[in-house]
């Protein structure tokens, strides 16, 4: 590598390696705007924290190399978002993603773009104009979903994502797992079973990840002063100072504020004031999702007891194997015990000893024998009806 001053500084690969991982690092960040436009960042992360106002641990728990569950953090000028492969940064004016080229953050990119453009634009044309939108009854009914703060806007770009990629996740296993479970209980095998093992492993992975969405969400949205901090806009515009006219254009320009005024135009702006204990627009939109979020958390739930039922249809079907193998063990055993009253006659009569009563009494032989087919023929109908009657039952 040459200098300008003519000098050659050598190359070393190592440290170029080095430099090409920082670049990569450095350029893992994608900042949206107002407009919806897209840029790449070459900083670092004391850049970030400098830019966003966050702390160091809280950026921590966006390092894709550190393990943290799904967090939704509220902080004094940012909402610091992990919802799985999502990690972003939200602010009251622009959106900070990581990993924008990883395949499951991409789509979350495109949404962005697709619809944070569409949205800025009405909130520019209140900006510009505040007097005309209030008194423009029909354009606020038009823009009416378009009236929710920027921060709000972005966050439900990330819980549909994290919802539909859940969802999706979910149908797969579903669609592997209720074949095989079939299979399974007409055919158990030692491959079905190892299949079945490896879905339920998956099932289980899964389960805690929705598990923790849910709980985040649940979380929430029972407290409501955790919802009031993540309205930035109301934070920002609550720290600015308003009076007279300004007062007019702040109330104007904030999409919370003019949906309200559109709807009630006979008040005086004057008597409009900010509730900061009003959390029901984000209260109602972490209630979709969490129906969502919850709705895949039952069919989850329900995989699982259908697995449960098969596991235990399995371990009766093995339960009846068992049982017949005691039954053919007890019929071997038995049919044993009858051919030994054979051998015993056979032993008897054919030792070499002498005996008192062996002597002019040849009618014993005769008798012997049959008490012992009587003896077997008994033992023999016995053992016949327990198997017709097991068959029976």
């Amino acid at each position: 590598m040459a200098r300008g001053d003519g000098s050659v500084v050598p190359t070393d690969p190592q440290t170029m390696a080095v430099v090409k991982k920082k670049t990569q690092s450095s350029r893992s960040w994608i900042l949206f705007d107002a407009t919806g436009q897209g840029s790449l960042l070459d900083v670092d992360k004391y850049a970030i924290m400098h830019r966003v106002h966050i702390h160091a641990r809280d950026l921590r728990i966006l390092d894709p190399l550190l393990s943290y569950p799904s967090t939704i953090l509220g902080r004094e000028k940012a909402i610091v978002l992990n919802l799985e492969h999502i990690k972003a940064i939200i602010t009251a004016e622009e959106v900070l993603l990581r990993d924008p080229t990883d395949e499951n953050v991409i789509p979350v990119v495109e949404e962005l773009q697709r619809r944070l453009p569409q949205l800025s634009a009405t909130g520019l044309q209140q900006q510009g104009d505040g007097k005309e939108y209030l008194g423009g009854q029909n354009d606020a009914e038009a823009a009416e979903e378009d009236e929710s703060p920027f921060e709000f806007r972005a966050l439900e770009v990330a819980l549909e994502a994290i919802c539909s990629f859940l969802a999706a996740r979910t149908t797969e296993l579903e669609m592997a797992a209720y074949p095989a479970l079939d299979e399974l209980t007409s055919k158990i095998s030692s491959r079905n079973l190892d299949r079945v093992r490896k879905l339920k492993s998956a099932m289980t992975r899964l389960t805690a990840r929705v598990q923790k969405v849910r709980d985040e969400l649940e979380q929430l949205l029972d407290d409501d002063d955790d919802m009031a901090d993540l309205y930035l806009s109301r934070k920002a515009g609550s720290a600015s100072p308003v009076s007279g006219s300004g007062a007019a254009n702040w109330f104007a320009a904030s999409p919370t504020i003019g949906s309200k005024i559109s709807r009630a135009s006979r008040a005086s702006l004057a008597t409009v004031r900010l509730d900061e204990n009003d959390v029901e627009e984000l209260e109602m939109l972490l209630e979709a999702y969490f129906s969502e979020i919850d709705h895949t958390l039952n069919k989850l739930t329900t995989l699982r007891e259908y697995i449960d039922d098969t596991e235990d249809y399995i371990n009766i079907q093995l339960d009846n194997h068992r049982n017949q193998l005691i039954q053919l063990e007890l019929f071997l055993s038995s049919g044993t015990v009858c051919l030994s009253f054979y051998s015993l006659v056979a032993a008897i009569f054919g030792m070499n000893i002498p005996y008192t009563w062996n002597e002019n009494h040849g009618y014993m032989f005769k008798w012997v024998c049959k008490l012992l087919l009587f003896m077997h023929a008994h033992v023999c109908s016995h053992i016949c009806c327990c198997k017709i009657l097991d068959l029976i039952l």
